[in-house]
């Protein structure tokens, strides 16, 4: 007989991986991949994987495209699975896609999967996403104000759903929209903040 302890019991990260999907090229950045911007005097990438690890994933696997050489000499990331996802101009979708397939013989029964351009969410709103895993049925998401975001948890379940409908920039939309029904949104606007680094005017935000 299979013991299933409950996240309460401390032991949820032992099943979930963090992915982390830092890929993008920052097109309406005048091409400066978002993971190499500064924060805190480092790689936003570093940032986005500090941010995991304190919010409870022991295991992170993070998806690179964009300039993957310059950010493997210039972010420290070790302790992470680096997981090359050579399509990355096919846009989010084939990131996750490459991320999923790289938890193959992990033994993970569910991912939680946050971007590198939101640096306004940090380790309570992963905390609280991850605390909502159960199973490999799991389907759950933060919200802001009722309105889902990231991060996501999708359990193994819903992996093969998922990577066939990730395409274009859609990502797991798709997949979200039709399962609705399914989805624990778990509130996190009074901890966390949404916006993406995506043009000049969102490096405000950066610090």
């Amino acid at each position: 007989m299979t013991h299933h302890t409950s996240p309460s019991e401390g032991q949820a990260t032992d099943h979930v991986v963090g992915l982390l999907l830092a890929a993008g090229g920052g097109r309406r950045l005048g091409g400066r991949p978002k993971a190499l911007l500064p924060h805190r005097g480092r790689p936003l990438v570093e940032h986005a994987v500090a941010v995991l690890r304190a919010g409870g994933c022991s295991r992170i696997h993070v998806v690179l495209g964009a300039e993957a050489a310059a950010i493997r000499t210039r972010a420290d990331l070790s302790g992470c699975v680096l997981v090359d996802n050579s399509d990355w101009t096919e846009g989010m979708g084939s990131s996750l896609r490459a991320g999923l397939e790289s938890l193959a013989g992990t033994g993970a029964e569910a991912v939680l999967v946050s971007l590198v351009d939101q640096p306004g969410i940090g380790p309570e709103a992963v905390a609280r996403v991850l605390g909502a895993y159960e199973s490999g049925a799991s389907l759950a998401a933060a919200a802001y104000g009722g309105e889902r975001g990231h991060p996501v948890l999708f359990g193994a379940d819903h992996w093969a759903g998922i990577a066939a409908t990730a395409t274009g920039d859609r990502g797991a939309r798709a997949y979200l929209r039709a399962h609705g029904d399914a989805i624990t949104l778990v509130e996190c606007g009074d901890v966390a903040r949404p916006y993406d680094i995506d043009t000049e005017t969102d490096l405000v935000h950066l610090e």
